[in-house]
């Protein structure tokens, strides 16, 4: 029984900490959902499957960046990030800088 009371309570704990924390999440998601922009870039030099895996690990090391999604065929990266901490710039020269070089599609 006493063993019994101490899992009942530990779980009543974890389970009374992490509801502050979802709100909190929950919040900080709204915000930077509406400071996010979307930006594709042609990618050169893309020529086997290793490719898309450096590029994308090197445009989500710019700090606001996102998310990057790689379209082998097409040659292009798709970059979802924050304007206000990562620029066009960056992003572009952190995917040269790993040898594929990168320009604003358009």
């Amino acid at each position: 029984m006493k063993r019994f009371a101490i899992i009942a309570g530990g779980a009543l704990v974890i389970a009374t900490a992490a509801i502050p924390l979802g709100a909190s999440v929950a919040q900080a998601s709204s915000s930077t959902a509406t400071a996010s922009r979307t930006a594709t870039f042609t990618v050169e030099n893309m020529t086997c499957a290793l490719c898309p895996i450096t590029v994308k690990k090197a445009m989500e090391g710019v700090k606001g960046v996102k998310s990057v999604r790689i379209d082998f065929d097409a040659k292009t990266a798709t970059v979802v990030f924050d304007p206000a901490k990562a620029t066009l710039t960056a992003i572009a020269a952190a995917s040269t800088n790993a040898g594929y070089p990168a320009s604003l599609k358009g």
